[in-house]
C-alpha cells in the first residue's frame, strides 16, 4: 500500500466510539474523502466479519460519488478487493460494502444489515429515513456499531441541526471541519473560490467556507416541485400543460468543479422540467464525451446541446463525436430571469440539481443590499440548465419569449 495523507477528521473517527456520528462543515473539508478512508483503511482492511452501508437519497448520485470515491482511493492504495458494479457491493475476505439509494421503497425496506452506516449528504434525507436506518444498525459485532453522517451546513431550521447538533446527547459525537482541514489535498483555485466568497456573500461565506449553520435567503428558484419520473402533464397556475416531444440539453464544462449536462423537456414550448443526466469533476473533454455517449441514447446525440464559454477545441471535439452541440448564450441577468419563469421543477434523482437549486441566490453586498447577479459557487448545474434553456428559446424558438 501507498502512504496514505489523512486529516484531522480521519484521526477523530479512528478514535470516536459513539453510535451516532455527525461530520459536519465546510465545502471542501474532508468530510466524505474522510469517512472513505476510513472505511477502507480500517473497518474493510482490519474488521472481521464486518458489513457497512453507504447511502445516499437517490442510487445515481451514491454511484456517481461514494462508490467512485471508494474505487478510486481502493485502486490508488492498491487494495485488492471484489467490486460489483451492477450491485454496486465491495468485498474483502469476510468484510462487505453495499451501497444503496434511497430512491427504491422496496429495496430500503429490505435493508436488513449493518454494523457501520455512512450517509452521504445527509441533509437530502428525511428525519424519518435517518429513524429508518438507525433501526437497521443492529448487527452483531465485537465492537460498537456506528452511523456516519456527512453534509454541509445549509440551513439552520434542519433536522439535523435542532435533532442532532443542538442536543446534547451522550450517544452522538459532533465533527466540525473546514477547507483548512483539507488544504493539502485541495488545488489553490478552489481555496481561493472559498475564501473569495468573503467578498461575495456574507452568508454563503458561513456556510461554506466556515461550515457554519445558516438560513440562505433570496433564493432565485422558488416555485418549483420535485416529480418521480418525467410527467406527461403538469399543472400551471391551475392549468393543466402538456409534454412535447421537444428535449434541449445544457453543459457547463468543470475539470476541478463540476462538469454538468442537463436535460429540458419541455411543456407546450414555453416550460421546462429539468433532469440531471451527469455531475463530475475530473473529467477532460474526451471522457465529457465519452460520459455523454454512456449516458445518453444516440439518437438523442442529434438534439440541440448548449455549451457554456468554449475551451480551445472543446465544442468542436464534441461535435466531431457526434454530438449537435454550438455554444450558447451566456447572459446571466436575462437567462435568470427566464428560467425563473418557465421552471417547472427537477426530477427527484436530480440531486446535485436539487440541491444546487435549494441554495442558488442573489449576492447582497456588505450593507444587505440585494444584487441582480448570483453568487457564483456551486452553480454549475443551475448554469447548465440556463444554457439549454435560454440559448434554445433566443436562438432557436425565439417566439417562446413573446409567449
Amino acid at each position: 500500500m501507498t502512504d496514505v495523507q489523512v486529516t484531522r477528521v480521519f484521526r477523530w473517527l479512528q478514535q470516536t466510539q459513539k453510535r451516532i456520528n455527525l461530520v459536519y462543515g465546510g465545502a471542501g473539508g474532508s468530510k466524505s474523502y474522510s469517512v472513505a478512508q476510513h472505511i477502507l483503511l480500517n473497518i474493510l482492511c482490519q474488521g472481521k466479519d464486518k458489513r457497512v452501508l453507504v447511502v445516499r437519497k437517490t442510487r445515481s448520485s451514491l454511484k456517481a460519488s461514494c462508490w467512485q470515491l471508494c474505487i478510486d482511493l481502493l485502486e490508488e492504495y492498491g487494495i485488492k478487493t471484489v467490486n460489483n458494479k451492477s450491485d454496486l457491493t465491495i468485498t474483502r475476505g469476510s468484510n462487505a460494502i453495499m451501497f444503496a439509494g434511497l430512491d427504491d421503497p422496496e429495496k430500503k425496506k429490505s435493508i436488513e444489515f449493518g454494523n457501520y452506516i455512512w450517509i452521504e449528504e445527509a441533509t437530502e434525507i428525511s428525519a424519518d429515513d435517518f429513524r429508518q436506518l438507525k433501526l437497521r444498525l443492529r448487527r452483531k459485532t465485537d465492537t460498537q456499531n456506528q452511523m456516519y453522517l456527512t453534509c454541509n451546513p445549509i440551513s439552520a431550521l434542519h433536522w439535523i441541526k435542532l435533532q442532532l447538533a443542538d442536543k446534547a446527547d451522550p450517544r452522538t459525537a459532533i465533527c466540525h471541519a473546514t477547507y483548512k482541514d483539507a488544504a493539502q489535498f485541495l488545488e489553490q483555485e478552489y481555496i481561493d473560490d472559498l475564501e473569495g466568497l468573503k467578498n461575495e456573500d456574507e452568508n454563503f461565506y458561513n456556510v461554506y467556507t466556515l461550515g457554519l449553520w445558516g438560513v440562505l435567503s433570496n433564493i432565485i428558484y422558488t416555485n418549483w416541485q420535485t416529480y418521480d419520473t418525467i410527467p406527461d402533464k403538469v399543472v400551471i397556475n391551475g392549468k393543466p400543460i402538456k409534454r412535447i416531444n421537444e428535449v434541449t440539453y445544457g453543459l457547463d464544462w468543470g475539470y476541478t468543479a463540476p462538469a454538468a449536462l442537463v436535460k429540458l423537456h419541455w411543456y407546450d414550448k414555453n416550460y421546462f422540467l429539468a433532469e440531471e443526466i451527469f455531475y463530475q469533476t475530473k473529467l477532460m473533454t474526451p471522457e465529457i464525451l465519452k460520459k455523454i455517449q454512456e449516458t445518453t441514447a444516440k439518437s438523442q446525440w442529434e438534439k440541440q446541446h448548449f455549451a457554456g464559454t468554449d475551451e480551445p477545441g472543446s465544442i468542436e471535439e464534441l461535435y466531431q463525436g457526434g454530438i449537435n452541440i454550438e455554444k450558447a448564450i451566456t447572459d446571466v441577468r436575462d437567462g435568470i430571469n427566464f428560467c425563473k419563469s418557465r421552471l417547472i421543477g427537477f426530477t427527484k434523482s436530480s440531486t446535485n440539481l436539487i440541491k444546487e437549486a435549494t441554495s442558488y441566490k442573489r449576492k447582497e453586498d456588505k450593507d444587505g443590499n440585494v444584487l441582480e447577479e448570483p453568487v457564483k459557487f456551486m452553480d454549475h448545474g443551475m448554469d447548465a440548465m440556463r444554457y439549454g434553456a435560454y440559448t434554445y428559446s433566443k436562438a432557436v424558438k425565439p417566439e417562446i419569449l413573446s409567449t
